[in-house]
């Protein structure tokens, strides 16, 4: 990535020679394109909310920012990527979501992320550390900045307006106004599951900001509940967890169970955690942040629950996926299972097939499909 103070190198984490979708895009460059040209002073407390794999704090480490993220994965490519740059560690101070914020921010750079909702719940933390000349400078692809995005800085921080678009990216540039009245943090959101979703109807859900399908159940996890395998495997993992109501409704069923849910999302461990205590489960559970099933021995786990992402975010991929049916295999025990749910055109069975030698269909309906593989 060509910046105003030099050339980088930037890989996205974990790396992998195969991939083609780069660490960085216009929106990252023309942020620092402007920081440099309207020479913004980066002396004070500069916070970088967002940044998704680690290019802008690599490209400012010299004025020692501090990054918030929500991503295990953007916060291990920052580590790489500074790693790679020669940065002295300890010089950019990486917080996430669920961290408390800095005290007082001179300059807040904001990468829009996908969900509307953790914008909302990040900037209700950080406003209170603004101050009236923290400079705020969000940045995202056109097809990222939406009136309602404008909105909500305009609601939370003040004054908002936008750049013009270059190569398909905007700035969003807003002057804190301190008399504002704010509303309170609306997040977490807790709500019930509804009523015929059979042994967990009335189960109480939380969900943090950011999370999928905050305020609802989705349609696929709803399905996949309706088809869980049957109580007496030991060791159980709910892989990519979200809010945790797949694992929470295994240790329901079956309180002998050892539920490890995962995710590498932060909002969505602290959303799992608080879902599985809201639901009087008594069971062993654990919570982790990390990248996949990372840790977890080989051939350890009985049986693994996975509605895998295809999204990273505005790329669909479905190299998330693949990564996970692998790391499944590597940690099930023979004769573990993998249970899948994932919509009927992603041709899950395909992989499934290459890493396990084949798969069951276990359910289907007009939209999705919950298969079985079995480790050999």
């Amino acid at each position: 990535m060509t910046t105003p103070w030099g050339e980088l190198v930037l890989a996205r984490f974990p790396e992998d020679p195969r991939e083609r979708l780069r660490a960085w895009d216009a929106s990252d460059e023309y942020l620092l394109r402007h920081l440099a040209e309207r020479e913004v002073p980066l002396s004070g407390t500069v916070v970088v909310l967002g940044d998704r794999w680690g290019a802008l704090v690599t490209a400012l480490a010299a004025h020692r920012p501090v990054q918030v993220t929500d991503s295990h994965l953007a916060r291990e490519a920052t580590r790489a990527n500074l790693e790679r740059a020669g940065v002295e560690p300890g010089s950019v101070r990486l917080l996430t979501t669920q961290d408390p914020p800095p005290d007082r921010v001179d300059v807040l750079l904001v990468r829009v992320p996908k969900s509307l909702a953790l914008l909302e719940d990040q900037l209700l933390r950080l406003a209170p550390a603004l101050h009236e000349g923290t400079v705020v400078v969000g940045t995202g692809m056109v097809k990222e900045i939406h009136t309602s995005t404008l909105r909500l800085f305009e609601r939370i921080v003040g004054p908002t307006r936008t750049s013009l678009a270059e190569k398909k990216a905007r700035l969003v540039l807003c002057t804190p106004d301190l008399s504002l009245k704010r509303p309170a943090n609306p997040w977490p959101l807790a709500y019930r599951l509804p009523d015929d979703v059979g042994a967990f109807s009335g189960l109480e859900v939380v969900n943090h900001a950011g999370v999928f399908c905050a305020d609802r159940l989705d349609i696929g996890t709803r399905f996949f509940l309706g088809h869980l395998p049957k109580a007496g495997a030991r060791r159980v993992v709910d892989l990519g967890c979200g809010n945790g109501v797949v694992g929470t409704a295994v240790a329901l069923t079956d309180p002998g169970a050892e539920v490890l849910f995962t995710d590498e999302s932060f909002q969505a461990v602290a959303s799992a955690q608080a879902t599985y205590r809201a639901s009087g489960a008594a069971g062993k559970a654990e919570f982790r942040v990390g990248d996949g099933l990372e840790g977890v021995p080989d051939g350890s786990v009985d049986l693994v629950l996975n509605n895998p992402p295809f999204h990273s975010h505005q790329a669909t991929t479905d190299a998330t996926a693949r990564r996970m049916f692998a790391d499944a295999r590597r940690v099930l025990r023979p004769g573990g299972e993998l249970w899948v749910v994932g919509n009927r055109h992603l041709g899950y069975h395909v992989t499934l097939r290459r890493l396990f030698g084949g798969s069951r269909l276990v359910a289907s309906d007009r939209k999705f499909v919950v298969l079985k593989a079995v480790r050999k």
